[in-house]
């Protein structure tokens, strides 16, 4: 009975402690994190996305820049439709 009291209260102060912990460690990691995702913001958007030095292109010329995806055909039939109508 001891010996589960022991663990009981081992487990307690193993908890409170990582919760102190995290409230004291909390404004640090926020601050890391914030500045992580506004290098990520900055690298994706800081870059002109519109580049205006391209030569234009040839009169007459044709570029295709994506292909539209292809449209699935539907590989099992669900049913026949049937229309039915209402007799009074």
């Amino acid at each position: 009975m001891i010996t589960f009291l022991k663990t009981l209260l081992i487990i307690l102060l193993v908890y409170l402690g990582v919760k102190f912990l995290f409230k004291l460690f909390k404004p640090y990691i926020m601050r890391f994190l914030l500045k992580k995702a506004g290098k990520q913001f900055e690298r994706s958007f800081g870059a002109n996305p519109f580049p205006q030095n391209d030569p234009p292109p040839k009169e007459g010329s044709v570029s295709i820049d994506k292909m539209p995806p292809e449209k699935r055909k539907a590989t099992s039939t669900v049913g026949e439709y049937v229309d039915y109508e209402e007799i009074d």
